[in-house]
């Protein structure tokens, strides 16, 4: 979530609430990736080309390549942020970076030889971030906590051996609470959208992802409390605020029996994401004897690449890793407090293991290294004209993501796991 106040003649600015789940963002804007402990491991190289259940986070076609009978993939994510926040004539505000486990889970289930239905739970957005009680900032950017839960019923139809296309409905919660030294806010929404993509093995080896998915709308609706209203609790909402479209394209490419090149390019429509007027009782909030409350965002599009390989070392083992570069959607002059994005370089190895012979155990490391970051006091989510100060600095960002997987194919019921009939 990326909250950031406006100028506030009275007491205190706003927030925005936008980011979508309980974790620290660790894609652009408040994005997160984390989405399968077998991609992890290739910085997403390849993420929408179908050699796990898991692809169908980018591209639901990865419902095609799935086995007879059930298929279920678990994912677990300890993501371990750091963000040292210096500001301008104050000094070191301290880590605001919070420490998230995020969890994704995914299951399949083959109805004959072109059709295959699926599910999956994810939370695809997401920020935290914490200045401590103490900071000279907290009147301008204190405390973000943020829930969402996205569930993508899906269903895959393969029109040959080669082409399989598939389309899903997203259906998303989001839950956001905020507070800092003057203001609370909390709201929540459900909103509905759609996945769509197509999978293509030209050749022999070669197999092309492409996949899609739509803006989210929402709606939030809630309250806001605090010194900044007198003490009183007032109904608020934001609205038409529409989460990014994402279009990935992955490539992976056989090069022997036991080696193999993957490559992702990732774009997404932050763009769209601009400015929202807070409303309360229809209206656009007013605080401090005049101030209109909204929130400025004003991100451009967003791009990832990623390149990785994988190699079967034995039988049963395959090591793999990547590296990957994204294109923050953050701009130098719209960078808050709450938010200090920049662009981050990706760097990520793993492995997978076949612990029986329909269970396959995945695990993975990545560190991140975010671009040294000037957050500017022109932004008018770092002011504070009640205070009459405009708040500027630098940041300086790392994250260690730490991943492991389960992915069990049921042909033959929990015998299967064991290779029973």
């Amino acid at each position: 979530m990326a909250i950031s106040f406006i100028r506030s003649a009275g007491l205190v600015g706003a927030a925005s609430v936008l980011a979508l789940t309980a974790s620290a963002a660790h894609a652009g804007g408040f994005a997160l990736r984390e989405q399968s402990s077998y991609y992890q491991g290739t910085s997403f190289a390849g993420s929408a080309a179908g050699a796990t259940l898991s692809s169908m986070f980018w591209n639901p076609a990865a419902l095609g390549m799935v086995g007879d009978g059930f298929t279920n993939e678990a994912v677990f994510n300890f993501i371990v942020p750091t963000s040292e926040v210096t500001v301008t004539g104050v000094g070191d505000q301290g880590d605001i970076g919070v420490d998230a486990f995020v969890p994704g889970s995914y299951g399949a289930y083959r109805i004959n030889e072109r059709i295959a239905i699926g599910f999956s739970t994810n939370g695809p957005f997401g920020l935290a971030t914490k200045y401590p009680m103490g900071s000279a900032v907290r009147n301008v950017a204190g405390t973000s906590e943020v829930f969402s839960l996205n569930v993508a019923p899906t269903i895959a139809y393969s029109l040959s051996d080669t082409f399989t296309v598939a389309l899903g409905a997203q259906i998303q919660y989001m839950d956001v609470r905020y507070t800092n030294n003057l203001l609370s806010l909390a709201g929540d929404d459900i909103g509905f959208g759609f996945t769509a993509g197509v999978l293509w093995e030209p050749l022999p080896g070669t197999t092309v992802g492409l996949g899609f998915r739509s803006s989210v709308g929402h709606e939030l609706e809630g309250d806001a409390s605090g010194a900044a209203l007198g003490g009183a609790t007032v109904p608020i909402s934001i609205e038409d605020f529409n989460t990014p479209e994402i279009v990935t394209l992955s490539v992976e490419q056989r090069i022997t029996d036991a080696f193999r090149v993957s490559a992702t390019a990732e774009w997404t429509n932050w763009s769209r994401v601009g400015t929202y007027p807070v409303l309360s009782g229809g209206t656009q909030l007013v605080v401090g004897g005049g101030t209109n409350v909204a929130v400025p965002l004003e991100y451009e599009d967003g791009w990832y690449f990623a390149i990785g390989g994988e190699f079967d070392a034995t039988e049963d083992l395959t090591l793999r890793a990547g590296i990957g570069y994204e294109l923050s959607p953050v701009t130098d002059s719209e960078r808050g407090l709450r938010l200090p994005d920049n662009d981050r370089l990706w760097l990520s190895a793993g492995l997978s293991y076949q612990v029986l012979d329909s269970v396959r155990l995945d695990a993975g490391y990545t560190y991140i290294s975010v671009t040294d970051t000037d957050i500017p006091s022109t932004f008018a989510g770092n002011q504070s004209s009640a205070l009459g100060l405009a708040f500027g600095g630098t940041a300086d960002a790392d994250v260690h993501i730490f991943t492991v997987g389960l992915n069990a194919q049921l042909e033959h019921g929990i015998a299967g796991l064991f290779g029973g009939h």
